[in-house]
């Protein structure tokens, strides 16, 4: 058996916002403990290294995007990925945590030593190819819920036959100049939403083609009541506020989303029909044949694509691809498009712990036979945490309170002098999908997915009050967390 080349308390697996902010915890909660981050990549910053397309910005407002123990500061509450990604990079480095980061190296294997209670973890170098392996007590993995290497794309007919520029947002390549070009954007999700205004400031003409309409919700991308506060009030202080503020509000859409479904898409499409031309046919291309949120709400912040719309500059098709030609693409209903570039913001392929593989004793988990446990570890896997975010809220709210609770559980063994910590089903928990979405990136990668219970602590709940309650204030030991 190789030695291993270091030995640490914890292991964090992504240097992306779930990343840098177990990190941050970690330094200031429990600065004795050693810790390492491994970033496949060169940089910092997750999918906001990652992801260059034009237009590219948060989903969500940076109040609840933003870190709780760093204020956002900047003008624009909807802010574009570059600020996002430069926001990330100052917390790691104010918080001393770049020193910590092993870049371009990435987990291939984690094996959990039950006699001996460690994670041993096979990591290599994405340059030279060199192996090594890091032993940890403690494995928590932050590295998203997607493949970084490719995006998904359907397998659309005669694709191959098509004589123009084709792009995958996920990959976007450097220089590429649209100024002039007749652009059809695949897609109705947030990136295809972002895309078509942004690109329509320079191509010839923007066409969105959608499959299916999806839920589109116009806000300011300045919060004027953060804004306010900031001139009144210390920055710490208004953050907070404006964080509260915003939470609230994510909330009460959702509940009410849930609770009176037909009023809520109503709102929406009157409010969207407001910003739109006269003739513009909302109904057909604005209302979803499914209830708010059952899949993710899409921004539009400032009206930007309904401006795009109302000026003439793009337009929206809801129709089905029968077949890619050499210019363009021709449509079940039998109309053609033409285009010079043909950008496919098809979604994301989703995939578990950055593609490597665990195990327990050597032998390899098996998602969807495990259940979910308070949202962040796994039945039956000792000594490991998976970070996961809200699907209907900032991803960073159930970041933090991922890190603090696995500060929370480090500390109280350390006190009780447990090695282990599983999450241990006490009889039938039931069985539901991971997440209640309907969006197609989820029910494509079912079956990779732990599933989850019938009742707490198995249900992977979309409340941040819920959570919020249950993971810094409920008991460690809750009769299912067993420690040894």
């Amino acid at each position: 058996m190789a030695e291993p080349h270091s030995s640490l308390d914890v292991l964090i697996v992504g240097g992306g916002i779930s990343g840098v902010s177990m990190a941050w915890h970690l330094a200031k909660r429990l600065p004795h403990k050693r810790f390492a981050v491994l970033e496949r990549r060169a940089n910092l910053g997750g999918t906001w290294d990652l992801f260059r397309y034009p237009g590219i910005r948060s989903d969500s407002d940076m109040y609840t995007l933003g870190f709780s123990f760093r204020p956002w500061t900047a003008r624009k509450a909807i802010a574009a990925g570059p600020d996002i990604l430069a926001y990330v990079n100052e917390t790691a480095d104010t918080g001393g945590l770049r020193q910590h980061v092993r870049f371009n190296t990435e987990m291939v294997r984690a094996d959990f030593d039950s006699a001996r209670a460690v994670w041993r973890v096979e990591a290599r170098h994405t340059e030279t190819g060199e192996t090594q392996i890091i032993e940890a007590r403690f494995l928590a993995t932050c590295s998203g819920y997607y493949a970084y290497d490719a995006g998904y794309l359907p397998e659309f007919a005669g694709l191959s036959s098509y004589r123009g520029l084709h792009i995958h947002p996920q990959h976007w390549p450097d220089g590429a100049d649209l100024t002039g070009k007749r652009v059809v954007v695949v897609g109705s999700g947030a990136t295809a939403v972002t895309l078509v205004p942004a690109l329509a400031e320079t191509a010839a003409h923007v066409t969105m083609l959608q499959r299916s309409p999806t839920y589109m919700a116009s806000r300011p991308s300045e919060d004027g009541f953060a804004r306010l506060l900031q001139r009144v009030l210390p920055a710490g202080v208004a953050y907070g506020v404006t964080r509260w503020k915003n939470i609230l509000e994510q909330q009460f859409v959702f509940f009410m989303a849930r609770k009176r479904p037909k009023q809520v898409a109503e709102r929406i499409m009157t409010l969207a029909k407001a910003e739109l031309p006269k003739d513009f046919d909302a109904e057909t291309h604005l209302k979803p044949n499914y209830n708010p949120w059952d899949q993710r709400l899409c921004l539009v912040p400032d009206n930007d694509l309904f401006r795009a719309i109302s000026s003439g500059k793009a337009d929206i098709v809801t129709d089905t691809i029968a077949t890619f030609t050499p210019t363009g693409l021709r449509l079940a209903s039998g109309r053609e498009l033409d285009a010079d570039v043909v950008v496919t913001a098809t979604g994301l392929k989703l995939q578990l712990f950055g593609g490597a593989e665990v195990a327990v004793d050597g032998k390899l988990i098996h998602a969807p036979d495990l259940r979910v446990y308070k949202g962040m570890m796994w039945s039956g896997v000792p000594n490991l945490s998976v970070t996961f975010g809200y699907t209907n809220a900032s991803w960073t709210l159930k970041a933090d309170l991922t890190s603090a609770y696995v500060c929370r559980l480090l500390k109280h063994m350390d006190r009780t002098g447990a090695r282990i910590a599983t999450p241990t089903p006490q009889g039938a928990v039931g069985d539901a999908p991971f997440v209640d979405f309907s969006s197609g990136y989820f029910q494509r990668a079912a079956a990779i997915l732990p599933r989850q219970g019938d009742r707490a602590p198995w249900r992977l709940h979309q409340n941040y009050f819920r959570d919020l309650m249950n993971l810094r204030y409920g008991p460690v030991e809750d009769g299912v967390m067993q420690l040894r």
